[in-house]
């Protein structure tokens, strides 16, 4: 699905063959989780192939390799680059793109000192589909702030998105709704959320979340738009109460809320803000309403 016989990867310094890529036993990223990744897209344009917000990816991405003590020292530029270059190798314009920074051997739990860059990128669909989704409020809770850097993609805080999803996936649902530890809405295990109510959208602050780069976007698109939005914290009662609700991410793009638990969204998806803002977002990635604006 990810790769075949001809799928080429970067990998510490070079482009080789995926089929040819190894791995180190002792890596720390490997015992204890001490790793950082990115997922970003590129999308066929009528301007040719475009990354898309690739710097601001690339900063996040130094930003976990930073607060986890790894070094690293790549610039945004130079990965930029390499992620073109490795799109043009895979013959690829649609794509989903995964760099990943692994740690060398220490079985100590400090980091290890040395690091190598992987990138990889494939075909993918988005990662909820297009259909509107069946959610379940998980048990498991966002992780507390003060134990993590929760806005640093690190590879070992997603065992927290694992449990979720295998937890609700079992239940027959299609994704989980996550709470904080002050029992707000905070996010799904791998999207932001959005939720309408009134005509107006609501999404938790910063702070217990991951800060999205799509879920910026998306803001971003609300005030050129004129959507009323305001970040507050929400309460699950209270969104059991909202009118509609979507998620938001880069591997997801925008995806509609059918359900949460026993709770229907009442307003039809395409008379929603989220389905406006799906259409919104589209033409945003693929660069049609720069063409507009200049036309």
């Amino acid at each position: 699905m990810y790769y075949n016989e001809e799928s080429v990867i970067f990998y510490d310094g070079e482009f080789i063959k995926a089929k040819d890529a190894t791995s180190n036993p002792y890596s720390q990223s490997l015992h204890y989780g001490n790793g950082v990744f990115e997922g970003i897209r590129a999308y066929k344009t009528s301007e040719g192939t475009k990354v898309f917000k690739s710097e601001e990816h690339y900063k996040r991405l130094k930003y976990g390799a930073e607060v986890m003590s790894i070094e690293f020292n790549y610039t945004e530029e130079e990965l930029t680059r390499l992620t073109y270059e490795l799109l043009e190798k895979n013959n690829l314009q649609d794509a989903y793109i995964r760099p990943l920074i692994v740690v060398g051997e220490n079985m100590g739990v400090f980091s290890a000192k040395d690091s190598q860059l992987i990138i990889q990128c494939w075909e993918w669909g988005k990662l909820m589909g297009n259909k509107l989704l069946k959610v379940k409020t998980s048990k498991f809770q966002r992780p507390n702030p003060k134990s993590c850097f929760v806005e640093a993609k690190v590879t070992g805080h997603y065992t927290n998105s694992i449990l979720a999803s295998n937890e609700v996936k079992a239940a027959g649902y299609d994704e989980a709704l996550l709470l904080d530890m002050n029992n707000n809405v905070a996010e799904c295990s791998g999207a932001n959320i959005f939720m309408e109510k009134d005509g107006k959208l609501y999404t938790p602050p910063k702070g217990h979340i991951m800060a999205g780069i799509t879920r910026s976007t998306v803001i971003d698109l609300c005030k050129e738009n004129g959507i009323p939005l305001e970040e507050k914290h929400v309460t699950l009662e209270e969104l059991k109460n909202m009118d509609a609700c979507f998620f938001t991410g880069t591997a997801a793009e925008v995806v509609g809320l059918e359900s949460l638990d026993e709770y229907q969204f009442p307003l039809a998806w395409e008379k929603s803000h989220g389905y406006q803002l799906m259409k919104l977002y589209k033409n945003e990635v693929v660069g049609l309403r720069n063409k507009r604006k200049a036309s």
